[in-house]
């Protein structure tokens, strides 16, 4: 009989496996001081593009004032209790009713998490009986809530219509024989590519075929259309998403998540989200501060205009540098580079203490072997200059990939 632990050091994973060498550097960084575009990484200063503070709220004065204000109001603690049970208040309540309004949905529900909110909201939905039909690239916190589901399921490739047709067709075929219903479940944003989920065309196979369509934004909510309101007001199709998810992790730089859809589906969810029914309720600031950000939002658009002048000087000086940057189509912008996984980190060491830039180095499994990506985040308080600084190193750190200066069998040390 093995040993548990002993089992577990060979289950590291190809990340993992790495665990030694990468901790605190590559994996696990640290990054300090006030969050903005410069930030300390191990003593010294650099150009930070990996946070998803996308409208720059994350320590605006009005949103530090008001988390201030209400943490000195009502501390950390308060409500106590799961919310159904103690741990409700009219100000969670103002908060759901703000966030519908602004989406265009008739009800909400608010969420302590948005991992733990979609994981749940997909095992409350459906039944043994239900099928549902993800996209290829769905999100981890997708992925985990299919592996609750134990009815059946089919993947199509990503943002491919006439993949996603097929495996309605076999979705339908089993949906008959078992009494159950279809639920499609996509991204406004990819939060790796950039690219827009093909949320309308999905919409207009409504026509066709007898499901229902769950939209994770996570990355469109205050970024996308033209109020902010997300990827489906950009492309004018909000009300044919059944389901719309999203989370205040990213453009609000706060905690917690929604879900919007008809009161009936919200009533539904509020009585069985096992996440939110055995959890404690919101705190009190992470609400009254998250009513705060969604006022800015909606009444000082300058934050995501800011962000959108970043975005278009960003990629258009990237690409017109050589870069590829995939297919994105919005603030999340990819730098597909080729090589190894030791030459990814020797090419980031290089990036972070020669040129003193911060950005997010993924491999595989996240990306397919062979490629590394440096993954930008914009935000509406980086300047024209940050950009010029990044294209300049970027254009250092390409040639020495492509030269072979970076090929080495070992990853780069920190130390």
């Amino acid at each position: 009989m093995a040993d548990l632990f002993e089992k577990l050091q060979t289950r590291m994973g190809p990340l993992g496996i790495h665990a030694d060498d990468a901790h605190g550097y590559y994996t696990f960084p640290k990054l300090e001081g006030p969050i903005g575009p410069r930030m300390k990484f191990r003593g010294s200063t650099k150009l930070n593009w990996s946070l998803n503070n996308y409208l720059g709220l994350a320590n605006h004065p009005e949103v530090m004032k008001a988390d201030a204000d209400a943490a000195a109001e009502f501390g950390m603690a308060y409500p106590m209790g799961a919310r159904m049970m103690s741990g409700n208040s009219d100000y969670h309540e103002q908060l759901e009713q703000n966030l519908a309004e602004f989406i265009n949905k008739p009800d909400v529900i608010l969420l302590n998490y948005g991992y733990q909110g979609v994981l749940s909201a997909i095992d409350a939905l459906v039944d043994r009986h239900d099928v549902i039909v993800y996209d290829a690239e769905s999100h981890a916190c997708i992925i985990d809530g299919l592996r609750l589901h134990i009815g059946k399921r089919y993947v199509f490739k990503h943002n491919d219509i006439d993949s996603l047709k097929v495996q309605l067709n076999r979705a339908t075929k089993m949906a008959e024989e078992t009494g159950g219903a279809i639920l499609v479940i996509t991204e406004g944003v990819f939060g790796m590519s950039g690219s827009q989920g093909k949320i309308k065309e999905i919409i207009d196979l409504k026509k066709e075929y007898n499901f229902r369509l769950f939209v994770d934004d996570a990355h469109g909510f205050g970024t996308m259309g033209k109020t902010g309101a997300g990827t489906g007001e950009e492309q004018n199709c909000q009300d044919g998403i059944d389901i719309y998810f999203s989370t205040f992790a990213k453009s609000m730089a706060g905690i917690g998540a929604f879900i919007g859809s008809t009161p009936n589906v919200i009533k539904f969810l509020r009585y069985n989200l096992r996440s939110q029914i055995y959890a404690k309720s919101l705190p009190m600031p992470m609400v009254i501060g998250s009513i705060k950000r969604l006022e800015m939002i909606k009444t000082q658009p300058e934050h995501k205009e800011n962000l959108w002048k970043i975005v278009k000087a960003l990629q258009s000086g990237l690409k017109d540098a050589g870069f590829n940057i995939g297919v994105t189509t919005t603030p999340v912008t990819p730098v597909l580079l080729n090589g190894t996984i030791p030459e990814a980190t020797h090419l980031t060491y290089d990036l972070r203490e020669n040129h003193n830039i911060f950005c997010s180095i993924v491999v595989y499994p996240v990306v397919p072997k062979g490629v590394i990506m440096l993954r930008l985040i914009p935000t509406a308080v980086h300047s024209l200059s940050d950009v010029d600084e990044t294209i300049k190193a970027f254009k250092s750190i390409k040639h020495k990939l492509d030269s072979g200066e970076y090929r080495k069998e070992t990853l780069a040390s920190a130390d």
